[in-house]
């Protein structure tokens, strides 16, 4: 059986990941727009930008995000005057599992766009078809699998964020405590090795459960794209 600790870290962490994947997702479908189909002056720093965090040591991230997001901190400070916190917050784990899976977002969309074949886009207009209604109509479903593999890459690594989380929220039992940093916590406690390894494989069976959900959605999604 699991413990009401163990289980708040679970619920936390799936909380977590949802809001950082919804968040997230409009923004790596734009991003991943303009870099496959845009080509402007600036296009290889906005893409090494986006790849950051992929880089970077997930701690430096971290304070990163706490210089900027905390309570003193350039965009921190003014957030803070409207009631918006970061910092010690569970948004705050949201926001930095956001920053984190958003590369590998990013590039699973771009890949499905890089795959779609112009023309197609092309004929679309010509037949009147506005770029708004030409991305919904004939775009959107067609790099649907794409985005839904970039859903789960984002959804795995919030699940699996430790470094940038727990220097920028830390690690507080029923606010901040995701799952690996509860598993890091009862690693540090004697007696804890259990309760990690429940965690362990508790978290093994949520990312397998949700690649193999994705697996199944993605070919639904093709099957009916190539159905139409």
């Amino acid at each position: 059986m699991f413990e009401p600790a163990e289980w708040a870290a679970l619920a936390l962490s799936l909380r977590v990941s949802l809001v950082a994947v919804l968040c997230s997702l409009p923004p790596a479908i734009a991003i991943a727009w303009l870099l496959a189909r845009c080509r402007f002056w600036g296009h290889g720093l906005l893409s090494a930008l986006v790849h950051l965090p992929l880089v970077l040591p997930p701690v430096v991230t971290g304070y990163l995000l706490l210089l900027t997001f905390g309570r003193n901190g350039a965009v921190g400070a003014f957030l803070a005057e409207w009631g918006v916190v970061f910092a010690f917050r569970w948004t705050g784990a949201a926001l930095a599992a956001a920053i984190m899976g958003f590369p590998l977002m990013v590039r699973a969309i771009r890949l499905s766009l890089e795959a779609v074949d112009p023309r197609l886009e092309a004929a679309a207009s010509t037949l009147g078809a506005g770029r708004i209604a030409t991305f919904a109509r004939v775009t959107l479903p067609l790099i649907a699998p794409g985005i839904l593999a970039g859903a789960v890459l984002g959804f795995a690594k919030a699940m699996g964020e430790f470094g940038a989380t727990i220097t920028f929220v830390a690690n507080i039992p029923g606010q901040t405590q995701t799952l690996p940093s509860a598993i890091y916590a009862f690693l540090q406690t004697p007696g804890g090795e259990d309760s990690a390894l429940r965690l362990t494989l508790l978290a093994v069976a949520v990312a397998l459960g949700a690649v193999v959900v994705s697996e199944w959605l993605a070919r639904r999604v093709a099957r009916r794209v190539g159905q139409a």
